[in-house]
């Protein structure tokens, strides 16, 4: 089987319904629908349909169960494409195995890599910046269609999926939270400070956190540390799916749009080669921070900072660079009207350098 999780609305059941037209006899069916639920309960569709699409089943009771059977009794020739929000790929982690009769991939937003073909480069970056990825908003190409959409959006994530996660009375405070960490996006989180200002216990923050990323809300970027213990309790600095969503000036919602992107790209390789490639972003004691960085088994390959129009070299990246002279170096600079090399430091196009990325 196939699994494709992700973001509510990012475009998992208009992919599968593409997917299936590769096929000679396919079946959509839809959780949500009531006469496609009679069919999937009786497991009821042909037996010599090809691929069977199941559209939010875990929305069924005993969903995992109920896939564990039907693919272990299934015809020979028979595959199966299992769609669902986010909370799918939370629900698999627990109840019974499906070890070893799927793989997952992960959907994210639009980005740059698959814009470069209907638009150039810096003109997609720009407008995922103010749209956010998300395929209705952006497509709309309209500030205030776009709003409409994201505030519709966030309270049905609130009123429905958050629900599902948490009790009614937290509901007010994990709304709190999202609001707060609009505003704090690309800088390191302080889960006691988070605390204090919700006026609850620094455990319960990281409850609300766990939550908001397993929603897709939010992600979590962690400092790289060859001890994965120590980096995980190091403070996270946190992003959004949705760029568009994000409270800040242009170069936060830029710094967004570039960790989305990296994400992606991580996530593709992860998926789709199994490589042990992961995102972070460096901290020293001392105050010295990049932005991003890409290690593969555990070693860094590259070192990023994102600046908007500042072409003057990050002393930052000076610093990492010259102790670690074997990694790459690159500046994005999304307004850069040259690209150049200096000090072992590639200055990029950020458009440019995000749509020769994998996804």
């Amino acid at each position: 089987m196939v699994f494709i999780t992700g973001p509510r609305q990012v475009g998992k059941t208009f992919f599968a319904k593409n997917i299936q037209v590769e096929f000679k006899k396919p079946v959509y069916l839809n959780q949500d629908d009531i006469s496609d639920i009679k069919i999937i309960r009786k497991r009821a569709w042909p037996l010599n349909a090809d691929l069977v699409i199941l559209d939010e089943i875990h929305k069924m009771k005993g969903w995992k169960g109920f896939l564990k059977g039907t693919f272990d009794t299934r015809p020979g020739a028979q595959s199966f494409l299992v769609t669902g929000s986010a909370r799918l790929d939370t629900f698999r982690q627990t109840g019974d195995s499906l070890a070893g009769r799927y793989f997952l991939y992960r959907l994210n937003p639009l980005s740059v890599k698959e814009l470069a073909g209907a638009m150039p480069p810096y003109e997609a970056l720009s407008a995922l910046n103010r749209l956010g990825g998300f395929p209705e908003p952006f497509l709309s190409s309209s500030d205030s269609e776009a709003s409409r959409w994201r505030r519709q959006y966030y309270t049905d994530l609130v009123r429905e999926d958050i629900m599902d996660f948490s009790r009614i009375g937290e509901i007010r405070a994990i709304r709190l939270l999202l609001e707060m960490l609009r505003k704090r996006v690309g800088s390191p989180l302080s889960y006691t400070s988070l605390a204090d200002d919700l006026q609850v216990a620094p455990n319960t923050v990281r409850k609300y956190m766990e939550i908001l990323e397993s929603l897709h809300i939010i992600f979590a970027i962690r400092p790289f540390h060859k001890n994965i213990a120590r980096s995980l309790l190091k403070e996270p600095k946190i992003y959004f799916y949705d760029s568009g969503y994000v409270e800040g000036d242009e170069g936060v919602r830029l710094e967004n749009t570039v960790a989305v992107s990296l994400l992606k790209h991580v996530q593709y390789l992860q998926d789709t080669q199994g490589l042990d490639i992961s995102l972070h972003y460096i901290r020293t004691k001392d105050g010295k921070e990049l932005d991003f960085s890409l290690a593969e088994k555990g070693e860094l390959t590259h070192f990023i900072e994102v600046k908007l129009s500042d072409e003057a070299i990050s002393r930052s990246l000076i610093y990492y660079k010259n102790r670690h002279p074997g990694i790459k170096a690159v500046q994005l600079v999304h307004n850069a009207r040259n690209e150049q090399e200096r000090d072992g430091v590639s200055i990029v196009r950020a458009g440019a350098w995000l749509a020769q990325l994998s996804a």
